[in-house]
């Protein structure tokens, strides 16, 4: 099947976003793809908490969501919003990503699970943790004739999740993403081209690119990696753009017989100090 990678530069207005969505959505469903991944925080990409209490919505009767949703019934296409923040409970949000199908019903929801926490050395702590509340369970749907294991950005620092994803049944996973030029430029590739190597899946990554309204810089370069790490697709910059690439469930199979590296896991202890 047909899939597309839509590679956004997302702003603090959630109709804006979406309004600039919307033809990408059409290029997408002119190029004959059956699914579309669109970046995390497609909708709205805040900068602070404040920001973020302004224009996040609750998830029931979400009415860019329903757009979205409408979107995917008019072009007959799965549509996977990336991620949005979603209010919870306790004050914190959930970063939340949302599949549509050919119907315009949502099929899957996944809530990103790693968050960055982290003292850097000459920096102020970065605690992703004080705004956002991780996830707790893996998620995977179905998409036609694949299986879609979701992620998020962060997550893909976190082989112990794909590995799940892909001894769950998954064929294709998705990687919505909002990475850091510096980040970007050392890792991206890197690290989308070992999950596809160790799971033998498609990853699909969809990024924001450019300089955002919110003064963040992000690194683009939206791409598509068969299952044997091969990038065999990519949008080479950072400007707004539609990828559009033809998949193969075969190629999975094929992969995952000459590597059987899924098949020949084995659990073991945690290694202890030996003197």
């Amino acid at each position: 099947m047909k899939i597309a990678a839509i590679q956004m530069r997302s702003g603090l207005d959630p109709d804006a976003n979406l309004a600039a969505l919307k033809p990408l959505l059409a290029e997408a469903a002119e190029q004959g793809a059956t699914y579309a991944l669109t970046p995390e925080v497609t909708l709205i990409f805040p900068e602070n908490r404040d920001q973020l209490r302004l224009a996040a919505a609750p998830f029931e009767g979400h009415r860019h969501l329903a757009e979205v949703g409408d979107l995917a019934r008019q072009h007959g296409m799965f549509v996977h919003v990336g991620s949005l923040p979603i209010p919870l409970e306790d004050g914190r949000f959930a970063n939340r990503s949302v599949l549509f199908g050919p119907d315009g019903q949502q099929l899957g929801t996944y809530d990103k699970i790693h968050l960055f926490d982290a003292d850097i050395a000459g920096l102020d702590a970065y605690r992703e943790s004080a705004t956002y509340k991780g996830g707790d369970e893996a998620v995977v749907a179905a998409v036609a004739d694949f299986r879609l294991g979701f992620s998020i950005c962060y997550d893909m620092r976190f082989p112990r999740l794909y590995n799940a994803l892909a001894n769950g049944g998954a064929t294709l996973i998705a990687v919505p993403a909002a990475f850091t030029v510096p980040t970007g430029q050392a890792h991206w590739h890197v690290l989308l081209r070992a999950r596809a190597i160790e799971t033998g899946s498609y990853v699909i990554a969809a990024a924001q690119g450019g300089v955002h309204q919110n003064g963040r810089a992000t690194y683009g370069h939206s791409l598509v990696v068969d299952p044997w790490g091969r990038i065999i697709a990519e949008l080479n910059h950072d400007e707004p753009g539609v990828l559009v690439v033809d998949i193969d469930a075969a190629a999975v199979a094929e992969a995952r017989q000459r590597i059987p590296a899924l098949a020949n896991a084995r659990d073991f202890a945690p290694p202890g100090l030996q003197s």
